[in-house]
């Protein structure tokens, strides 16, 4: 296996995804248990501080976990997309394998 013959995908591209659709940053680095994941702990926590949160609080406050957990899949996928990203461009450069 040589380092050109499976490139990441770009992490903008990633960032980009996370962004408009929570999981499918995950999706992309193939990772798509963990992206499911913090989908469910999304939807979770987005219920939970719903219901519990008080009546005068603001609609963000209402989904605060869920948000919460939103914005953590997103700098996880593109986290995640760097490092493959350095991976193989450190492999290309060095003409090493990874194992």
């Amino acid at each position: 296996m040589t380092p050109t013959s499976q490139r990441p995908v770009n992490p903008y591209l990633v960032l980009a995804a996370a962004i408009l659709l929570p999981g499918t940053g995950q999706v992309l680095n193939r990772q798509p248990v963990r992206g499911l994941t913090f989908l469910f702990f999304m939807l979770l926590l987005g219920g939970f501080t719903l219901k519990t949160a008080a009546a005068d609080v603001s609609l963000v406050g209402k989904f605060a976990g869920g948000i919460f957990v939103y914005a953590m899949a997103v700098f996880d996928a593109y986290k995640h997309a760097r490092i493959r990203a350095e991976i193989w461009r450190y492999a290309a450069k060095t003409g090493c394998a990874r194992a």
